[in-house]
């Protein structure tokens, strides 16, 4: 018990390790272009002024959104996910699979869950017992079920998901401009130095050396910032493009996408004026989704799910019948993208629920 104890933590101090790293390179960083470029090298006071003024511009809110992604809880599943004492008592005493699936599935009706297994059964973790809502998983390095789950970074130590996946997309933009600012203001002064137009100080070590790292860095973070942008655009997470979620229908990796436009604000939120700074302000709770899959009639979003059966997939899973929350019919009721079925399609009998055709932006 005591090594077990003592190994978990040694791999938590470890897992420090590449953040302390990240932020012994940025306070270097930090003091090589401050003091060594802009108070020893630069002679123009008035170059020293813009690039100070511009540098700590960025530097401040590139520390402000790495601290936020560092720092920020990922966020569970609520208490309502949860089986209850009786219903988690009796999953634990049934050895037969679809007994337990009979359970969970009983538990799942009123949930807003509308994606299930590759096999057609309610996703559900036996390490935090819980059902998992829709794109949450479980986190071995955290050991907890995390919302909209992206990947696990070891640069901040820290599960990227519903919690604070924009703060990590600003991480990587003004990290970006951070480095290219730097490469770009350093670059005559390091051409200087390497013709040896400027004298061999104490300086030149730390002006070509920074500009080796900040185009390094930024060589690398672009490639990863240009993935995630494109994941926005599609509104899908890392382990979604790995591995598509599975509706009704079958497996769709556009599941979750409501076009371009929509799955931006769906992360960043309603207020463009929010936008750049690292504040949450996604839409949504992260455990329930908008879908282009499974929609319900708007006259219908009032009526409580205990008076509706819920829907069923030919393999007999349940999929709930709960209204999308405030923010999330924001999402779909902004234009006019959603309309109501043709003619032709409305031949049904008197008292059946109306269905909706999704119009997409491509």
């Amino acid at each position: 018990m005591a090594p077990s104890h003592v190994l978990k933590c040694c791999q938590k101090v470890l897992a420090w390790v590449p953040v302390a790293f990240i932020a012994l390179v940025v306070a270097w960083s930090y003091y090589a272009y401050v003091v060594e470029l802009c108070v020893f090298t630069i002679s123009s006071t008035a170059e020293k002024v813009v690039y100070l003024v511009v540098f700590h511009l960025s530097f401040v809110m590139f520390v402000w959104s790495y601290w936020k992604t560092i720092f920020t809880s990922p966020a569970s599943p609520s208490n309502e996910f949860c089986l209850s004492k009786a219903d988690k008592e009796q999953y634990e005493k049934e050895e037969r699979p679809e007994s337990q699936q009979e359970i969970l599935r009983r538990a799942a009706k009123d949930l807003p869950i509308y994606t299930t297994t590759a096999s057609r059964a309610i996703r559900y973790c036996d390490r935090c017992q819980l059902i998992k809502p829709d794109r949450c998983h479980h986190c071995s390095a955290c050991d907890i079920c995390v919302l909209k789950m992206d990947h696990h970074c070891p640069w901040v130590n820290n599960c990227v998901g519903f919690s604070n996946y924009k703060f990590f997309l600003l991480f990587l933009m003004y990290s970006l401009l951070y480095c290219l600012f730097v490469a770009a203001t350093v670059l005559q002064y390091f051409i200087k130095f390497w013709t040896n137009e400027l004298p061999d100080t104490h300086a030149k070590f730390h002006v070509l050396f920074l500009f080796f790292v900040a185009a390094m860095f930024f060589i690398s973070i672009l490639s990863l910032f240009s993935y995630h942008c494109w994941l926005v655009g599609k509104n899908r997470s890392t382990i979604e493009t790995f591995r598509a979620p599975t509706f009704r229908n079958g497996p769709d990796k556009n599941g979750f996408s409501l076009g371009c436009s929509k799955n931006l604000r769906e992360v960043f939120g309603d207020e463009k004026k929010y936008w750049l700074l690292p504040i949450f302000t996604s839409l949504g709770d992260g455990c329930n989704f908008p879908t282009r899959l499974v929609i319900m009639d708007p006259e219908q979003l009032t009526v409580s799910s205990q008076n509706e059966p819920a829907k069923s997939s030919g393999a007999n899973q349940s999929f709930p019948t709960r209204p999308l929350s405030e923010s999330q019919n924001r999402l779909l009721a902004s234009d006019s993208q959603w309309a109501e079925s043709g003619p032709e399609e409305e031949n049904v009998k008197s008292g059946a629920k109306k269905h909706i055709i999704v119009s997409l932006e491509s």
